[in-house]
């Protein structure tokens, strides 16, 4: 009878580990360095649909934690979906993290860079036969960075989750008018002139973090983009998805994204807000789920995604 026990709690275990995905480190090479990322294969026979995630704005690393908040969410959304037969692709942005060596000065960086970077990731990818499509996922910032690079041929699908809906410079209009009205209007003409793609010499002491010399190439870089252009050039397969609890995108952005591509398809996921977590949207309950890694994503969002990748 003990020996029955035995082979059973075996076969269960093996069992069990059958379904376990292997993770394993990946490596982009560029020019200023190696950027470091983190490869999650499905315990399914190869070939499977990989997803490339592309990380927010700032110093978010490869798995959705900052140095002041750690919440693991792209982490375990990669973690789900191998569940779902689906591997995964997340990385750390150059100057990042474990990439901080590709890191460039702040002067020379340009958000064409970031898009670049995901291009070639998508190249290394399409030479690997494990993977039979590659879609690209962006969160946040990376919503944008993501749906200009997946407007490439080799690019079979794009997921957008909680991206901005319109111009960045719109978007910190929009921000600074929770400031008194002088701010905006001091603000306001070093926009333009960003916009315009000029640089601004005389910037105000108290807007220098803001609009410092070093960072307005970057800026001016990033305000060529309009989210709802981008977006109506996509000619594949699109899903935006959006939390109604997310204190820093609006459902919204969601809308406006939709609106310009109708072909897209749009999800509202209730209760989930900015870091897939599920979260009230009281403001200072929402933001503790900010700093709770073992909180889990919201599994209405893994499920759509997933049923989205693996579709026809």
């Amino acid at each position: 009878m003990k020996l029955q026990f035995i082979s059973f709690l075996l076969g269960l275990l093996a069992a069990v580990a059958a379904m376990a995905e292997t993770e394993q480190p990946i490596t982009l090479k560029t020019q200023t360095g190696e950027i470091a990322g983190t490869l999650i294969m499905p315990d399914v026979i190869s070939p499977v649909p990989v997803v490339l995630i592309i990380a927010g704005s700032g110093p978010t690393d490869r798995d959705g934690n900052n140095p002041a908040m750690k919440n693991n969410s792209l982490k375990m959304l990669s973690t789900e979906l191998a569940k779902n037969g689906i591997a995964s692709v997340r990385y750390d942005k150059r100057g990042i993290a474990i990439s901080q060596k590709a890191g460039m000065t702040e002067a020379d960086l340009r958000f064409e860079t970031y898009i670049e970077d995901v291009i070639d990731w998508v190249e290394l990818l399409k030479q690997d036969k494990k993977f039979n499509q590659i879609v690209i996922i962006g969160h946040s910032e990376g919503s944008l960075i993501g749906m200009i690079a997946s407007q490439e041929k080799q690019v079979a699908k794009f997921v957008s989750i909680a991206g901005v809906g319109q111009a960045a410079d719109k978007t910190i209009r929009e921000q600074l008018k929770a400031a008194p009205p002088s701010v905006l209007e001091q603000c306001s003409p070093i926009l333009d002139e960003l916009v315009k793609g000029n640089k601004v010499e005389n910037v105000p002491e108290m807007f220098y973090s803001l609009f410092r010399p070093s960072v307005q190439p970057y800026m001016i870089s990033w305000f060529k983009y309009d989210p709802q252009i981008e977006m109506a050039k996509l000619k594949k397969p699109t899903l935006i998805l959006q939390g109604t609890t997310d204190i820093q995108v609006s459902v919204e952005d969601a809308k406006r994204l939709q609106t310009a591509n109708p072909d897209a398809k749009m999800v509202l996921i209730e209760g989930m807000n900015h870091i897939l977590k599920n979260a009230e949207a009281d403001r200072m309950k929402n933001i503790q789920t900010y700093s709770q890694p073992d909180l889990p994503v919201n599994t209405e969002l893994v499920e759509v995604i997933s049923n989205f990748i693996n579709s026809k």
